[in-house]
């Protein structure tokens, strides 16, 4: 029989159709064709992109020449722009602000990787690192509230014409409406039980053991009981810490990142996916009220999704998201135990 699960932390539905179960190999991936044209984003076309806002070098390579890591570049289709003022105002009874924020891209490695399950444990390392940094860089600017780090693979999930492995990063001068709901769930939970609900979702899947995948140096991997997608995956810390750019044990996040970007790509045959680091935003006044408690109530997280299954009419009007596969048994085949 079909399940409506109840996501703890914001309250959406989630109907689990148990009708419609499907296992990985009932999954039709779409395999792009490959059509390798010239990369602007490998190693030695750093002329042809605008300059770098930052990277990670070694052998006392110069800025804008071979030798990096990782490289940060403005996007080549901002939707935001760092210069200018804010410009709040009201036109009739709509809100408005200029597009002030941040849109940098992240180039994952000098070599034409397309898969961040390609890259070494030490370069995506490298990768989490310069999400830190740009983070910590970005919370200077008192215009600016939140940081999302995003990442598309596969035209389905979003990717433009350039295939290379790369992430966004986009800054915003607002709150997303997504990470609101998060907040106010979680500060709902702790007002009433005065702990964090993310910790507490560790815990229990913890006990229960009956959808994590892995566990590795501090952090915890697992298939949540409301997802809203098959192969749902989301990685906490298990040590509670609301700000992504404090981490310090990047390379244990590393390792746990590339073992189940690994198992997403043998299990599902290299499957589209977006992910999403989801951390607290900036604060910037110690007044009473809302951001009083944050630093205990919310926990930050990746969330990654593959993109198996279509968004229709009846998600779009309801809110709700159908899932064909319970997370449960698609944990234990990111396991490997079915």
């Amino acid at each position: 029989m079909p399940e409506l699960r109840k996501d703890p932390i914001i309250g959406r539905w989630i109907i689990i159709a148990t009708e419609r179960a499907k296992r990985p190999h009932d999954f039709v991936v779409e395999q792009e064709k490959s059509q390798q044209q010239e990369c602007v984003f490998c190693e030695g076309r750093e002329k042809d992109i605008p300059p770098e806002i930052y990277s990670v070098r070694f052998n006392q390579s110069r800025a804008n020449e071979p030798g990096w890591k990782v490289r940060v570049i403005p996007s080549l289709a901002r939707l935001l722009q760092i210069e200018g003022d804010m410009g709040r105002r009201g036109k009739g009874m709509y809100d408005l602000i200029n597009g002030i924020g941040a849109h940098e891209v992240i180039i994952e490695s000098p070599e034409h990787h397309k898969n961040i399950a390609e890259l070494s444990i030490e370069q995506i390392t490298y990768v989490l690192d310069t999400y830190a940094k740009r983070m910590e860089d970005l919370k200077g600017d008192k215009r600016l509230k939140y940081v999302l780090i995003c990442k598309n693979y596969k035209e389905a999930a979003g990717v433009g014409a350039i295939k290379h492995a790369h992430t966004q990063l986009i800054a915003l001068p607002v709150n997303p409406k997504r990470v609101k709901e998060e907040l106010v769930g979680a500060l709902r939970y702790y007002e009433y039980r005065e702990r964090c609900i993310f910790c507490d979702i560790i815990r229990q899947e913890i006990e229960t053991n009956l959808r994590i995948v892995a566990r590795i140096d501090g952090f915890i991997a697992f298939c949540p009981y409301a997802s809203r997608f098959p192969f749902e995956v989301w990685i906490l810390p298990e040590e509670h810490s609301c700000d992504f750019y404090t981490i310090k044990n990047t390379r244990g996040l590393a390792k746990i990142m590339k073992k189940i970007m690994s198992r997403l790509f043998e299990v599902l045959q290299d499957p589209p996916y977006n992910y999403v680091i989801h951390t607290a935003p900036f604060r910037r006044t110690t007044s009473s009220g809302f951001w009083k408690t944050i630093t205990h109530d919310y926990h930050w997280h990746i969330e990654i999704m593959p993109r198996l299954t279509k968004v229709a009419g009846f998600e779009l009007g309801s809110g709700f998201y159908i899932n064909p596969t319970p997370p449960e048994e698609a944990a234990l085949h990111l396991k490997g135990e079915t």
